[in-house]
């Protein structure tokens, strides 16, 4: 519903372009991994592919009040996108269990491996969840890189600005050589490291090997 009734106004409203969709597998499980810089990643990038995309998307998107949460949840609903618990512990178990229930089913898995949106337009340092969920699955990564989104949605702004953003979907990755060491940290981290390095040389963005929420909760705390 989404690609036949919204896909062709998005798409020329906002002429999103597309380079290496034919990396995308045409059947079975896989992940695609992507950075993270704003709200409409969610919709362009499932917009752009043959295949249905499926996000985890944070539980607080699924539970909103009134007017304004009743047309985020439908919105969320309707992208095909899951919620999830992301406050940590037993919560990040169910992330994981939920992402593997996915690729159980044949079906495409998007992940932003930062964990949220750049609060910066940097690239910051992946989480281990991605790469455990890729070891237990046995599924091929494509990383995939979203060009020019914070400036067609920066973060805080309620309407977007009418301009060209673009995406560019490179090679799937293998791990298969690390099968049955998804509860080895250092194998965890040396994967995921891996994702963020293609992903950096796609997207072209100042890499920084901290996590993002720590630069948001630091930037916070300076604001009080």
């Amino acid at each position: 519903m989404k690609h036949i009734v919204l896909g062709p106004l998005l798409k020329g409203v906002f002429r999103p372009w597309i380079s290496g969709a034919e990396n995308v597998p045409k059947t079975g499980p896989v992940i695609l991994a992507s950075n993270h810089l704003s709200f409409v990643d969610s919709i362009f990038l499932p917009l752009m592919l043959e295949r249905p995309v499926v996000f985890l998307a944070k539980s607080e998107y699924f539970t909103g009040k009134g007017i304004k949460g009743w047309l985020t949840r439908l919105f969320f609903k309707g992208t095909g996108q899951l919620p999830i618990d992301r406050s940590g512990g037993k919560a990040s178990e169910a992330s994981l269990n939920t992402g593997l229930q996915v690729l159980a089913r044949g079906e495409v898995l998007g992940i932003y491996p930062e964990g949220t949106r750049s609060p910066d337009g940097k690239l910051y340092r992946g989480r281990t969840g991605i790469a455990r969920m890729v070891l237990e699955a046995g599924v091929p990564v494509v990383p995939c890189a979203m060009i020019d989104t914070e400036k067609v949605m920066p973060i805080g702004q309620k309407m977007p600005n009418i301009r060209r953003l673009g995406i560019i979907v490179g090679k799937p990755l293998d791990f298969s050589r690390f099968a049955g060491l998804e509860g080895d940290r250092f194998i965890l981290r040396a994967v995921t490291d891996e994702i963020m390095y293609e992903l950096a040389g796609l997207c072209n963005q100042e890499y920084e090997d901290v996590y993002a929420s720590s630069v948001k909760a630091r930037a916070t705390a300076l604001s009080r």
